[in-house]
């Protein structure tokens, strides 16, 4: 059976798939936060620009959101939780 020819379309660009090796590392992060560091309002602002925001932006401006989540994210895990 002859394999079509993979097209430029197909495969992620090197700078996409870099992207979302970041995204998924901070996704991580994410998940391993305490229960505190997840009630606070900055938890869920993170999942919504790594999630939401991260899929409806454009390739240009995905990368000002990995930068905005990352900043929150270190944050949180800098934060007394009180």
């Amino acid at each position: 059976m002859a394999q079509r020819k993979q097209t430029r379309r197909d495969r992620p660009s090197t700078g996409s798939a870099s992207l979302t090796a970041q995204r998924e590392a901070l996704l991580r992060r994410l998940r391993e936060l305490d229960a505190a560091a997840k009630a606070k309002p900055g938890y869920r602002s993170a999942l919504i620009l790594l999630n939401r925001k991260f899929r409806a932006a454009g390739p240009a401006a995905r990368l000002g959101i990995l930068q905005a989540a990352s900043f929150m994210v270190n944050v949180l895990e800098r934060l007394p939780l009180i």
